[in-house]
């Protein structure tokens, strides 16, 4: 394989992914992202890519160059779930991706996408990756919504690349996330409000089917996250939407123990109020049904949340490393 373009690889995801790539003697990479973030681009610090193109420019880039290209891997997104300007959301999370997809179609290049979690809503109809419920499917955010309106329009579509995969990413948490402010996970903030204060602060409860704390969620280390798209790089095995999360949902006081004992702290948790911006938005429980993607020959297994924490707090955030 010669080259591969990875959208949003100054972000979370796709710089873990660059990072992991690099390993897997993949010296061709192509990252694509807006660069004016300067916290963000020490995802990129010493990584390897042969040119960084700005997202506005990618399309006219691609058109020059598409006969190079052997996969594009479009991680970049809006991803803040509190997002109430629909306009960015679109243009971002759709009218981009329609492009991207377009594009990978006309020149018959191989693609895998960021889907969410956040577009199974409350639940309503499960979490299983079935291409016939993502219609029915009642997200409860705006970017949730932008999310699963994508992969609507995908599933809509008649000419198709060669290979696809939209991921419905679950609580990915990890290295490289510092830049995500309020948006990163509840293991960065955990880990930081007890290096200050000696405690965490966990959303209290407000469904009396839940006890403070308890709220239940599949979170899944970044690393798990970069073995499944390395996996279907490699292999393209059958199109669709996959869910990405490990298959099994643990609570927030699970979380934060698991933290705590990773910085060999003393165990305190304070429950505060859910925010009401986020309060009618909030999921209590998410858990990836993974049976499709074992079923196309995955087997790598996943994380135990304390195992992925502990490597996390241990290796990257106490010492300040990036993966």
């Amino acid at each position: 394989m010669n080259t591969i373009v990875i959208t949003g690889s100054a972000g979370f995801i796709g710089s873990c992914l660059l990072q992991r790539l690099k390993e897997e003697g993949y010296s061709k990479i192509i990252v694509v992202d807006d660069f004016s973030n300067a916290i963000k681009m020490k995802n990129l610090e010493n990584k390897p890519y042969i040119e960084k193109i700005n997202r506005n420019e990618f399309f006219l880039w691609i058109e020059k160059n598409y006969s190079s290209i052997d996969f594009i891997v479009h991680i970049g997104a809006r991803t803040d779930t509190t997002e109430t300007n629909w306009d960015v959301l679109n243009e971002l999370n759709l009218t981009y991706s329609k492009k991207i997809w377009q594009q990978a179609v006309r020149y018959r290049i191989p693609i895998i996408y960021a889907s969410s979690a956040a577009t199974y809503g409350l639940g309503e109809h499960g979490y299983k990756d079935n291409h016939e419920i993502i219609e029915q499917l009642q997200p409860l955010n705006l970017y949730g919504i932008s999310k699963n309106e994508f992969d609507k329009w995908v599933l809509q579509q008649k000419e198709r690349p060669p290979f696809w995969a939209g991921l419905k990413f679950f609580n990915v948490y990890g290295p490289n996330e510092y830049h995500k402010n309020r948006m990163a996970s509840v293991i960065f903030h955990a880990y930081h409000q007890i290096n200050k204060n000696g405690k965490v602060k966990l959303f209290r409860s407000h469904n009396k089917n839940y006890k403070d704390g308890e709220q239940l969620r599949d979170f899944v280390y970044v690393k798990d996250v970069i073995n499944a798209i390395v996996f279907l790089i490699k292999n393209q095995p059958s199109s669709g939407i996959y869910n990405l999360g490990t298959g099994q949902a643990r609570t927030f006081n699970d979380l934060a123990i698991a933290v705590f004992k990773a910085m060999n702290k003393k165990i305190t948790i304070e429950y505060i109020d859910t925010p009401i911006d986020i309060r009618d938005k909030y999921q209590y429980f998410t858990e990836a049904d993974m049976n499709k993607l074992r079923g196309i020959g995955y087997d790598t297994p996943f994380s135990s949340l304390e195992d992925g924490i502990t490597d996390y707090v241990k290796n990257y955030l106490i010492p300040n490393k990036y993966l």
